[in-house]
């Protein structure tokens, strides 16, 4: 094997494992850092045959500082494609703290999943039915035909254009809070109802601790929200990540 095949693979290794280092799911604090270093190698590897033309022809004749720009344009390509994905969890983490809020199931911390903080139940549950479902749906294969793609958009040494870059993830980051938003709007709008309904009677009857009254209520109702609309919030979610995967 060649050096100028060697360095090409450990461009591809740089892209790919730039992109599983925070991609959701792949980079799970669950998973012992060896594992996904291993996973990371191997799904290198497996690709090589598909992107080493598109690689190792550029590779050759690189002086060693051009070589170190081109390492560092690969992890920042990486690095973007999987921030990308990554929105949508944060958008939907950060719409679930608001509907355990709402649900009065803040105070409870659940196990952490994908993150190193432990998150409310009702939000853990959530995240882990939407990482999940990324793998019952096959779309980590996405992901990684995705990434095959990325060298025809972004060429292998050129790097992000910082602007268009910015300019996406922020588009990205707003597609993905509304499709959170969409997913927690029925938890918000019967907590509305419900606390509304829950002052009124405080009005009518100050005498009565109203609030302390409904709040099992609440919390059961909020289950029963949950369970109801559970199989319509998955597939929104999965329709919506795999949309922009298959873009």
């Amino acid at each position: 094997m060649t050096p100028d095949i060697l360095l090409g693979i450990f461009l591809i290794f740089c892209r790919i494992g730039g992109c599983m280092l925070i991609a959701p799911a792949l980079s799970s604090s669950r998973i012992p850092p060896q594992i996904r270093l291993f996973m990371a190698l191997s799904v290198s590897l497996a690709l090589s045959p598909v992107l080493l033309d598109k690689v190792a022809s550029g590779v050759a004749g690189l002086a060693p500082a051009e070589m170190l720009s081109w390492i560092a344009a690969e992890l920042l390509a990486g690095l973007l494609i999987g921030l990308l994905a990554r929105v949508y969890f944060f958008a939907l983490q950060t719409m679930l703290g608001a509907v355990s809020m709402a649900l009065s199931y803040g105070g409870m911390p659940g196990t952490p999943l994908d993150e190193a903080e432990p998150l409310p139940a009702i939000s853990s549950l959530i995240m882990m039915v939407a990482t999940a479902a990324i793998f019952l749906a096959d779309l980590h294969w996405e992901l990684f035909r995705g990434m095959i793609a990325s060298y025809s958009r972004i060429p292998i040494g050129q790097g992000i254009v910082l602007q268009s870059s910015l300019a996406e993830l922020v588009d990205q980051a707003s597609a993905a809070f509304v499709v959170a938003l969409r997913i927690s709007s029925p938890f918000l709008v019967y907590s509305i109802i419900v606390n509304l309904m829950a002052g009124l009677m405080n009005k009518l009857t100050p005498q009565i601790p109203v609030f302390f009254i409904a709040t099992p209520f609440v919390m059961c109702g909020g289950l029963f929200v949950m369970y109801f609309s559970s199989q319509d919030y998955v597939l929104l979610f999965l329709e919506a990540f795999s949309s922009w995967l298959r873009g």
